[in-house]
Parts: C-alpha cells; structure tokens; sequence
C-alpha cells in the first residue's frame, strides 16, 4: 500500500476564530446521499473543534450554500473557506460554484470568500479508491487470480473532456497499482462509455471476474443505478464472477485530502489547475465554451428536497440548457 500523506499542520492548527469553512455540495434527490454528505461536517467539526464549518447544497437538497455562508456570517465569521465537496473540476467547480459565491462576496464586501481547489489527482483520493478495491477483492468469494481480473472505474461523466480524462487517469493508476490483469473506464451519464455498454464488451474480454468500482464520494441515484447495471450483468453471465466495490465515502484518507485543501487555501497555494479549462483555452471539441461566461446554472432547483420531497411538492423538471449532466439522472 503506498504511504498515507497527511494534510500540513502549520494553518489548520491556528485557524484564527474568525475563519469558518463552508462545504459545498452538488446536492442530490436522494436521502442517504445528502445524509452521507452531511457527515463531513461533523467529520471536520471532530477534528477543528473551534472552527466554524457549514455545509450547504447547489441543487435539490437544503439548505443551499448561501444559507450555510449566512450562518457563518451571523456567528461573526470574516472570512470563509469555500470548499468544494467535489472529486474534480467540471463545469459545477469550474462555473456554478464560483458563481454563487462571488455573487455572495459582491452582496458583502466586509467578506473575505476563498475558494479552495476540488480534490483532484492526489496520492491519498488513490489510496483511499485502492483500498476499497482491494477489500472487495478479498472479501470476493473463490480463489481466483489477478491475471485473471479486471477492473471497471465508472466515473460520474460530465461534457467536460479535463474532467472525465481524470478519470481515465484514476483506472490507469489503480491498473498499474493493483496488478489486476485489465482495467476499463466508464461514465453513469454524460460522458461514453456507459457502465451497461462498458460491462457488454467487458464480458467478451474473456476475465474470470470484473471489480466494479464507482469513483464517486457517497452513494447516491447515480451509484445505486450502477450496483443496479452489475446485477444485470451478474444475471446474464452467470460463468463470470461480478464484484460490486464500495464507493469512496468516508475513508481517511478522503477526509485527509478535505483537509489539506482547507489547509492550502488558507495558506494561499491552493489552486485549480486551469490548464485544460475548456472555458479558459480553446479544447478540441468544446471551442464555443471558451470565454463563457461565469454563470450559474441551478436556481430552478435550488433547495426542492430530495426526491420524496419534490414529488411532494410536485414538482416537474423539463430542462432544454445544456450542462454537465440531465436532472432527470442526478445523484
């Protein structure tokens, strides 16, 4: 196993008493989700007990991001740390987020807002994702080989090519980390190709077993929908031995990662790497993106609750814009 890395130690220990953190979330319709993305907060209140931390939600679930910034303003806090509770920059880091937050600092200029980088490619995101791998492998029934297994990493997807070659970045260094005899990459939506077509040309490679991995960080539609796919295929295939690998969640070493990334924006070296932006260089395929402009793009689900909430209230979303995903297949 590679050696864990912990967050620096210099800033989160002096955190002034008026520096809060703020965890934003994409937000999801489903419940267990939402409570699974609640738990960093308490995660980090553990560990920083005199820091101030909120978290809040840019779509479906409360409360939204700009009722968790009004908390901490209304415990005195002058400066915040916003936190993207994200794997990695597509357009939700890149434009939606940044967009209700600067629009909150240009509501209060007596604010100072800092915006910390998402989780990115980072030696303890791959710890974490080996180990879950590995305890699916070894908990898997039988004894079969490494040669003669092979890994599916299903990513999120988005149409932003930066952030799902991350991804493909992520199966490639758990390959060469695990030793397993094959890795394949694959998107729940968005992005190609989709886990029921991945795990089709899967089958036909011949692999006693495949291990399949959703590199998300708490459960959610999007993963249930993915155990949903691999039973499928368990079904059809019944010669082959289908192994359903924990989502990251709550591994240390994820929580390590939050960290640093708080640690580094207060210390002022915490940035995205922007050279792929689609919105900042002309990329192959996504050239009309370049110069858009930053906007967000979730008001019209803003805070409708999950999805027993929304049917309740109810609620009908039929969205013509393009972004990084359809609501229809949210988290």
């Amino acid at each position: 196993m590679p050696t864990k890395q912990t967050p620096a130690n210099g800033a989160l220990n002096t955190i002034s008493a008026d520096t809060g953190i703020m965890i934003c979330g994409h937000g999801s319709r489903d419940r267990n989700a939402v409570e699974e993305f609640n738990q960093l907060a308490v995660e980090f209140k553990s560990r920083l007990k005199n820091t101030a931390v909120e978290s809040g939600f840019l779509e479906f679930a409360t409360p939204v991001i700009r009722d968790g910034l009004d908390a901490l303003k209304s415990r005195g806090i002058k400066k915040i740390i916003c936190l993207p509770g994200m794997l990695f920059a597509a357009g939700h880091v890149k434009n939606d987020l940044p967009s209700e937050i600067n629009n909150y600092a240009a509501e209060n200029p007596e604010l100072e807002l800092v915006y910390a980088a998402d989780l990115g490619i980072d030696a303890r995101m791959l710890n974490a994702a080996h180990g879950r791998i590995a305890d699916a492998i070894t908990g898997a029934p039988g004894d079969i080989a490494l040669s003669d297994t092979m890994i599916l990493v299903v990513g999120r997807g988005t149409n932003d090519s930066d952030a799902n070659s991350n991804v493909c970045k992520v199966t490639r260094m758990l390959w060469e980390g695990l030793g397993v005899g094959w890795a394949e990459t694959a998107y729940s939506g968005v992005a190609t190709p989709l886990v029921d077509g991945a795990l089709e040309r899967c089958v036909k490679m011949g692999f006693k077993r495949i291990v399949v991995f959703p590199y998300f960080l708490f459960t959610g539609i999007l993963v249930k929908r993915i155990y949903s796919w691999v039973d499928e295929a368990a079904d059809k295939n019944p010669d082959i031995q289908f192994i359903k690998a924990d989502y990251l969640g709550h591994h240390p070493d994820v929580i390590a990662t939050f960290l640093s990334r708080v640690d580094e924006a207060i210390n002022g070296t915490g940035v995205m790497n922007c050279q792929l932006c689609k919105y900042r260089e002309q990329i192959i395929g996504h050239e009309h993106d370049h110069g858009a402009p930053q906007v967000g793009h979730h008001h019209h689900v803003q805070g409708i609750g999950t999805e027993e909430n929304a049917q309740d209230h109810g609620h009908h979303h039929h969205h013509h814009h393009h972004h990084d995903h359809s609501h229809d297949e949210d988290k």
